[in-house]
């Protein structure tokens, strides 16, 4: 009898064992296949009327209507991004905490920041890039830099330390920007970090400062109106947003420019399967929507229309900015 207890016992367990994987794994293909069922939230790590945010807002507000849930924008400022980065990092990988981020937070920080202890690349689950935007480099009217010739006259001449760029920041893709010019041309401008656009178009309209490096929607008020000149966008080819500013990489000094900040929604890693597929195709419509394509065109920004092998696209990345880092030696620039 005993022993006919033990073999029932054993039995049972063995039932119960077999009850539970398959609630748990019911539940987890229940979840997947009713995703989603509760608002989604979409963190933005700057404040509101960034361009970063200007992505996040249209991308909430036409991804909701695609996938037929509530997504609401949360502007979490601070430390160029990192913090809102972090928390979708941290966050249940159930596909309600997305991240609209960029350039900066997702790649740069953590190659210039020692106190980043993310990897933006490998803790992020990619779900795929929504646009690009180029940045400008432009020249105080007051100076004598109008042109990409002249750019290069001054960087060669020996005498560039006494020229000064700024940027918006330590260690942004504008900073960035900057150091690629000094690298490929050997010349050695100094780099002003200012906190935000504001006061830096006031010094180089004033021509307090020589140079200045600009996400391309910033800087166009104040380059057609004629307050400042514009030497070249930093992407490889020109802008269909402003095509009359030539690129800096047709200047052949010049020619292996091409830094644009691009705009991507993460999630955490180790979102289901199924959660990021629907996600993915989400935004798919998103950016074949005429609706959105016609809001996005204002914000200066180039849709992804289609989209590169995301683990390559990401290294290369990576690649090109550690490398870039290393040569301007960012990291040790900071305080």
């Amino acid at each position: 009898m005993k022993k006919l207890s033990n073999k029932v016992t054993r039995t049972t367990f063995c039932a119960l064992c077999a009850v539970a994987v398959l609630v748990v794994s019911g539940g987890t293909a229940l979840a997947a296949s009713t995703y989603p069922d509760r608002p989604i939230t979409i963190v933005v790590g700057y404040p509101a009327g960034g361009s970063v945010d200007l992505n996040g807002r249209i991308v909430a507000e036409s991804l909701a209507k695609k996938i037929g849930a509530n997504v609401v924008v949360e502007n979490l400022g601070g430390a160029g991004g990192t913090i809102g980065a972090q928390k979708v990092i941290r966050a249940r990988p159930d596909g309600y905490t997305l991240l609209v981020g960029s350039l900066n937070e997702v790649v740069i920080a953590s190659l210039v920041n020692p106190a980043v202890k993310y990897n933006g690349i490998t803790d992020l689950q990619a779900i795929g890039l929504i646009g690009d935007q180029p940045l400008v480099l432009a020249a105080s009217k007051a100076g004598n830099i109008k042109n990409t010739d002249d750019l290069v006259k001054v960087a060669t001449s020996g005498k560039s330390d006494s020229y000064s760029y700024g940027s918006s920041g330590v260690g942004t893709s504008l900073h960035m920007a900057g150091e690629m010019v000094n690298a490929e041309t050997g010349a050695r401008f100094l780099h002003v970090p200012y906190r935000g656009v504001a006061p830096l178009v006031t010094d180089l309209t004033s021509g307090r400062l020589p140079l200045g490096v600009f996400a391309l929607s910033s800087a166009l008020p104040q380059i057609q109106s004629g307050q400042i000149t514009a030497i070249g966008v930093t992407s490889a080819k020109r802008s269909s947003f402003a095509a009359d500013i030539p690129a800096l990489a047709e200047n052949p000094a010049l020619k292996a420019m091409d830094i644009s900040v691009w705009f991507g929604l993460f999630g955490p890693k180790g979102m289901p399967e199924d959660v990021t597929k629907k996600l993915q195709a989400g935004l798919q419509q998103v950016l074949a929507d005429p609706e959105f394509q016609a809001q996005y065109q204002k914000t200066g920004s180039n849709i992804m229309r289609t989209q590169p092998d995301l683990a390559a696209f990401f290294q290369a990345e990576h690649n090109k900015f550690k490398k870039l880092a290393e040569t301007a030696h960012i990291a040790t620039e900071r305080p």
